[in-house]
């Protein structure tokens, strides 16, 4: 049988374990497997590419689990009523196939992408960091927020989105937070200003500049959450030459990152390196860096690990059958007669 999670089972999940509690727990069962990261099998998402958005698979195993996510990635959606990303994965056992679980990761998808930046901002940013721009107050926006203000000490976050509505929500949302200041800035350059991290949740699917060289200071930390296919990014092509820029899996990155714009040959770090200790993080306080995430397989992975071991433990979800119960696994045909007919042909046998 396999555990399935919908989405109000996703979401009494959260509500026991807490939005923040949830994310930072979810961040150290990252950590734990990013410094695993040889043990995985590893490549870069499948993506079929339209005019108006993607559509991508996302693999990812190690000796005991396969994972996989399907994602999309619609900006026009919320002109249709709809979200922009929307996800559900699965989770197998490597030695049977059979999978284990089936869950929405679209929820879990923004829970474990506050995770994923809030892991490499402990290794990147400047420890003494306490204001923060966000810059995009979509869909993720709330959950960047928390994480950064429960698990990273962050206190003032400045707030902007060219959609003023999106202001609105996020301010409603976040108000039962009120040890949070919550600044509404007037511009990109305006919320940015004195800021320690800076987060970028964008969705056009453009080559866009919403960070230029001009309004980065020194040892700033700039979390580059938005950009994630080919075509589409955030910063500028110069902040990105004048700072130490950090990725998940290079070859997907180099693909769909902000680093899309540069030649193959301008370096980059791999996180997982800083996490066991094998390459620098941040050289200096004034060192400017770049964590340029653009989602990985394996993110997903520990999200359906994590969700399907408190599943579990909580009574969470259902049990499916997803794949056909194997009484007789040589006999596939006896199912297109039915449950009816399959007991029939037991008692027979019998």
């Amino acid at each position: 049988m396999t555990r399935f999670i919908d989405v109000p089972a996703m979401s009494r999940l959260v509500q026991e374990i807490g939005v923040a509690p949830f994310i930072g727990a979810l961040a150290e069962a990252l950590r734990e497997d990013f410094v695993r990261w040889p043990d995985f099998d590893k490549s870069s998402r499948v993506s079929s590419h339209s005019d108006i958005g993607v559509i991508e698979l996302m693999p990812v195993s190690n000796a005991s689990r396969y994972a996989f996510k399907y994602v999309n990635g619609h900006p026009a959606n919320t002109g249709r009523g709809l979200y922009t990303v929307m996800a559900f994965g699965v989770l197998a056992d490597v030695d049977t196939g059979y999978p284990v679980l089936l869950s929405e990761l679209t929820l879990a998808t923004a829970l474990r992408t506050a995770a994923t930046s809030l892991l490499a901002a402990r290794a990147l940013a400047r420890p003494d960091a306490r204001r923060m721009a966000l810059i995009g107050n979509g869909a993720q926006s709330e959950f960047q927020a928390l994480a950064f203000h429960h698990h990273l000490g962050i206190e003032e976050i400045a707030v902007y989105d060219s959609d003023p509505r999106a202001t609105d929500k996020l301010l409603r949302n976040l108000a039962a937070f009120p040890a949070l200041e919550l600044i509404r800035a007037g511009s990109v350059a305006q919320a940015v200003r004195g800021a320690d991290i800076v987060t970028t949740v964008t969705a056009d699917k453009a080559h866009a500049t919403i960070l230029t060289p001009e309004m980065i200071e020194p040892g700033m930390h700039l979390n580059a959450v938005g950009g994630d296919c080919p075509g589409k990014t955030e910063l500028h092509a110069d902040v990105l030459r004048r700072a130490r820029v950090f990725v998940e899996f290079e070859p997907q990155t180099r693909i769909e990152g902000e680093v899309q714009q540069l030649p193959p040959s301008f370096p980059v770090v791999d996180l997982w390196r800083v996490l066991t200790g094998t390459a620098a993080g941040r050289e200096s306080a004034g060192q400017v860096t770049v964590f340029d995430s653009v989602g990985f397989a394996l993110e997903d992975y520990t999200t359906l690990r994590y969700v399907h071991a408190q599943a579990e433990a909580r009574g969470i979800g259902v049990e499916v059958e997803l794949v056909p119960r194997a009484e007789d696994p040589k006999d596939l045909f006896r199912h297109t007669r039915g449950d009816g007919g399959a007991r029939a042909l037991l008692r027979r046998v019998a």
